[in-house]
């Protein structure tokens, strides 16, 4: 069996005994696979996982008959999430059978999309989204205008360890990740990767391009923070893109995984474990490495206030239940949360974590330290592309359709910045806006790293 053991922000994995199928200790009584749904029952033969997996199933899904009775009622959810589609339609499929009168808007959307956009309707007065996954640093914003559902409520909140759930009910953890390194099998051999972190300073086949890196240390390296401390996290920075000078890529986590494979370079960092178990069986050379301590982070899950509240409780109750978490992993391979699921029958690669320090911190305390990596990341991203992160406060001369470009005048000069709706941060009066919302005659302090470079932050008054 597996114990996780919380330490000083830190998560340390401590195998005791792992054998594939064995018995998780109490017996408990399981639900007769007669009584399963249809999509529940193909979901267990697919993936081969022992019914065991569901023992006590029936205690965890008798729910509030109030809410089931409010759902009714309410006949929709609304979710914004990082699910692919299809990966959601086969994930619902058996809450889908066991509450039918509740039918699904689903969107997979960009973080802007899915985390902003509801945050901004809600202080217009507006609900448009139930429940949201994947918040991650916004979470404090949605706490600030008491626009969440208290989680705590829900039965299965005891089936999710401390740690991975928010302490004043706020969020519950919807999935593990680890997020470690992809590679090309063909490029590379494993025994030619780092063992740890700090080995892959000192790696010569690593080195001068051979890794595509993302602008997402908050994936990988914040994770290290209580491990390491500040100042060595920033000599480590210092010392990756001095010494081992990565390529700087602009693309999304799972597009560096394909761009590995197609051999654009011989590593990816940062990848997460389950999205690279989905492209394995297309044939992909493609495999997934982890030196230690293993990076691990929690993708959060919350309930919006005045939408659908009976459906997104029923829903997230379910999710939690083993019903729910072994249909997620076997939609798209996610480690569960569950506290019962942390078996080696879920990870794609058992053999790269099961044994190894994880190095852990919870999504509140990550989020305090962000900050803080991003001054000194930044420079240093920016630098190792010949440029230089510059903050200036100017008038906003031209604002470019819906926002997506704003040009200003700085020491005599005409500058242009462009806005990504997904990664510049911007504000208006103190409070998250839209690219839509910069206006012409606005007064801001840009934070950008030149002229026609994309802008990292925005921060603007109205008057």
């Amino acid at each position: 069996m597996t114990r996780h053991i919380l330490t000083s922000g830190s998560l340390v994995l401590v195998t005791a005994s792992l054998l594939a199928g064995a018995g998780l200790g109490v017996p408990a009584q399981d639900a007769a696979a007669a009584d399963l749904p249809k999509a529940t029952q193909a979901i267990m033969k697919k993936t081969r996982l022992p019914a065991e997996v569901l023992a006590g199933l029936d205690a965890e899904l008798k729910m509030p008959q109030k809410w089931i009775d409010g759902a009714k009622k309410e006949g929709q959810l609304i979710v914004g999430g990082t699910w692919d589609a299809d990966q959601f339609d086969r994930m619902v499929a058996p809450f889908i059978e066991r509450y039918p009168f509740v039918k699904f808007s689903y969107s997979r959307a960009t973080r802007h999309d899915r985390v902003i956009k509801p945050l901004l309707a809600f202080k217009s007065g507006r609900v448009v989204t139930d429940v949201l996954s994947g918040v991650g640093a916004k979470f404090s914003s949605f706490k600030e205008l008491g626009a969440i559902l208290d989680l705590r409520q829900i039965p299965n909140w005891k089936n999710v360890p401390d740690g991975m759930k928010d302490k004043e009910g706020g969020w519950i953890g919807q999935r593990l990740r680890y997020w470690c390194m992809s590679y090309n099998t063909k490029a590379i051999k494993k025994s030619d990767l780092p063992k740890t972190w700090d080995d892959l300073l000192t790696n010569p086949k690593l080195r001068n391009g051979k890794i595509g890196m993302g602008n997402r240390p908050n994936l990988w390296l914040l994770s290290m923070w209580d491990i390491k401390g500040e100042n060595a996290i920033r000599e480590y920075a210092r010392k990756l893109f001095t010494d081992v000078k990565p390529q700087l890529r602009k693309e999304g986590m799972n597009a560096l995984i394909s761009l590995a494979t197609a051999g654009e370079f011989d590593v990816a960092l940062p990848s997460a474990a389950y999205r690279v178990s989905q492209m394995i069986p297309k044939g992909a050379p493609i495999a997934w490495h982890c030196p230690e301590p293993v990076p691990m982070a929690i993708s959060e899950m919350l309930a919006m206030k005045g939408g659908h509240e009976n459906a997104a409780l029923l829903f997230i109750n379910w999710f939690m239940s083993k019903e729910g978490q072994v249909s997620q992993f076997a939609a798209n391979n996610a480690p569960p949360v569950h506290k019962d699921l942390h078996r080696r029958e879920f990870l794609a690669f058992p053999d790269e974590i099961l044994g190894k320090r994880i190095a852990f911190r919870e999504p509140e305390a990550m989020e305090n330290d962000l900050k803080k990596l991003m001054r000194f990341w930044d420079p240093m991203w920016f630098s190792a592309r010949g440029l230089k992160l510059e903050v200036v406060t100017s008038t906003l001369d031209k604002v470019g359709k819906k926002g997506r470009d704003v040009t200003f005048t700085v020491d005599g000069k005409v500058q242009k910045a462009k806005v990504s709706g997904s990664r510049t941060g911007i504000e208006v009066d103190g409070t998250d806006a839209m690219r839509a919302e910069l206006k012409p005659g606005m007064t801001c302090e840009i934070a950008y790293p030149g002229n026609n470079e994309e802008a990292v932050k925005i921060d603007c008054k109205s008057k």
